[in-house]
């Protein structure tokens, strides 16, 4: 819960921050990403059932192709058994004729089917068979499931489950798999008729085959059970006889013909059923029900750009649309921030809806008001920038403190005591130097003394990066300078001048007198810069970058000296590409009592 109520300030507090701009175009795109959104799931989900739908169709095709295939496969056995019964036993007489004969040319012209054909009277005694004809010791074919259900339905033809042929001995295949195809045929023996069974053997690589060509989408695959359940023929069957795979085929036995969704061992997948004429079989096809994504990643990647697309042009329209809605008002804005800043001859223009329009007509009738307040104002706003900029030179730069702490922590952890030592002194005097018991200015040697304590804390955090030189010519012992003017040109010298700087960096201070005027000079060998943006550096209207840098900053020192000194002195900026930067302090030549009686605010 307190998390909850964090996260909402903070988006609060960023809402407060928002121009009424960015407000509506959020809003606007939220709503219509959030409507393309729902139309982007509904069309998924349609899409999902469409291929749900096509991948039952495509299964219902292939699984009515494979069962044409073992229907034609099963007629041609079963034409086998008639041929076999009504043109052979039926024209035949036991007593007088033999059946091997014609059941020979029959399997001579069928043999890539058969595996045996046999003709059994009513007791399960063999009567004849090819082409084998030595039946196993222990071979009982009156207690077998065939011969029991053709003697229990004489007019039906029955098929087996696949088996291993049990009845024959077979020196080359002894446990060739077969499908018994098993009749009630009528011997006649010298005139009489019994009953008997007919028993085609019929080879199960056939029917494996039938089903072993079929492919189902998705990575699906068929198999095919009995009336039962009992599996016939599955492409891992033999992992499943071994009870290292299951296959949900009892279930499946209980299902209608067509298309049935089931949850299998924690996957949902699509089960098509097809039932086997003549035989009660069932031909079962599975196939994943969520693979229907996966299965067109290109489509689906067409779909994600399109949606993107379609948010990216709503959000852009938004922006167009909340951007002339907000145009009035922010054109409003800038003219109060205009008033603000002290300009007489702003314009405030009337425009947009009725609101805006009357609230510009309201903010008019106060700038006549304003205006009478103008000078006192400015008065107020020069004392509060004069505080403001006494308030910043007395700062001390947090990243700054931080990253000497740091390095005086590193150091002394890597055994370097020397150098902490040094960067500990040399921290705490230029803290005593930076108070100075309050005073804003203060000895000339004491702000070279705080440069030089500036630079050797960081050329140990630079590692000796650059070199520098501090000096001080004739004339200006005894003189007195503002507070903090040097250090934050050093710092700008060292974070822009010195970026790129690797072992031959040079910093040059240098202080001597000119005329009436004490000057100062800071120069480097870095980088440099072009000499209009070297002049827009000092330019109160450009607006403010903030950086690397001790937060005082350049503009600061020179307004600070302005508005100390006056107009004639200050900052100039000198620069070239490659050739380096100088930066020129100018301020009166203020000697101890001159000093001191601007410290009392003698002289402004």
């Amino acid at each position: 819960m307190t998390m909850f109520r964090r996260f909402a300030a903070q988006w609060a507090e960023r809402y407060r921050k928002m121009s009424i701009q960015m407000v509506l175009s959020l809003s606007f795109t939220a709503v219509a990403a959030v409507g393309i959104l729902l139309m982007g799931v509904s069309l998924i989900w349609r899409y999902s059932s469409a291929s749900e739908q096509l991948v039952a169709e495509n299964s219902q095709r292939v699984l009515a192709q494979a069962n044409l295939n073992l229907d034609s496969y099963l007629k041609r056995m079963m034409r086998i058994a008639d041929t076999a019964y009504y043109r052979v036993i039926k024209n035949s007489d036991l007593a007088e004729d033999s059946l091997t004969s014609q059941l020979s040319l029959l399997y001579e012209a069928n043999r890539d089917d058969l595996v045996s054909l046999a003709v059994f009277d009513s007791r399960g005694g063999l009567v004849s068979s090819v082409p084998l004809s030595l039946m196993k010791q222990d071979a009982d074919p009156a207690r077998s499931d065939w011969f029991q259900a053709a003697s229990g339905n004489m007019e039906n033809l029955h098929f087996s489950t696949p088996h291993v042929q049990n009845i024959f001995g077979d020196p080359d295949y002894p446990y060739r798999w077969v499908v018994s195809l098993s009749h009630h045929v009528q011997l006649t023996r010298d005139g009489a008729t019994e009953g008997g069974v007919l028993l085609v053997d019929m080879s199960f690589n056939g029917i494996e085959q039938v089903c072993r060509d079929v492919s189902l989408a998705n990575g699906g695959y068929l198999y095919l059970i009995d009336k039962g359940g009992e599996l016939i023929y599955h492409p891992r069957q033999q992992l499943i006889y071994a009870g290292l795979l299951e296959e949900n085929n009892r279930t499946a036995a209980g299902y209608r013909d067509g298309s049935h969704v089931e949850v299998f061992q924690g996957q949902s997948r699509q089960v098509t059923i097809k039932t086997v004429g003549y035989t009660g079989w069932k031909l079962v096809g599975v196939a994943p029900a969520a693979r229907w994504l996966t299965s067109s990643p290109s489509l689906f990647l067409f779909g994600l750009a399109l949606l993107l697309f379609a948010i990216f042009l709503m959000a852009f329209l938004n922006f167009l649309i909340s951007a002339r809605i907000a145009d009035p008002i922010r054109r409003l804005e800038q003219s109060i921030k205009a008033l603000e800043g002290g300009r007489e001859d702003v314009v405030i223009e009337e425009g947009g809806c009725y609101e805006v329009q009357h609230l510009s007509r309201s903010v008019r009738s106060m700038v006549s008001t304003m205006r009478h307040l103008m000078d006192d104002i400015i008065q107020q706003e020069a004392q509060k920038r004069r505080s403001e900029l006494e308030v910043l030179q007395s700062q001390i730069n947090p990243h700054f403190l931080y990253n000497t702490l740091d390095s005086v922590i590193w150091m002394t952890e890597s055994g370097q005591q020397e150098e902490a030592i040094q960067m500990v002194t040399s921290l705490a005097r230029l803290f005593r130097i930076s108070l100075s018991r309050g005073k804003s200015v203060i000895p000339l040697s004491d702000e070279l003394e705080h440069a030089r304590h500036y630079m050797n804390i960081q050329k140990i955090r630079f590692k000796n990066r650059f070199t520098i030189q501090i000096g001080a010519g004739p004339g200006t012992e005894g003189l007195y300078t503002l507070k903090l003017v040097v250090q934050p040109l050093l710092e700008n010298a060292i974070y822009h001048g010195m970026a790129s700087a690797e072992d031959d960096g040079r910093i040059r201070v240098a202080a001597y007198v000119e005329g009436e005027d004490l000057v100062i000079d800071v120069e480097d060998n870095g980088l440099g810069m072009r000499p209009d943006v070297a002049a827009s550096l000092l330019d109160e209207d450009r607006p403010e970058v903030r950086g690397s840098g001790s937060g005082i900053g350049v503009r600061n020192v020179h307004q600070r000296i302005r508005l100390t000194f006056g107009e004639g002195y200050g900052l100039a900026i000198f620069s070239e590409p490659d050739e380096g930067t100088l930066v020129r302090i100018r301020l009166p030549a203020l000697t101890r009592e001159e000093a001191g009686r601007r410290q009392q605010g003698e002289v402004l």
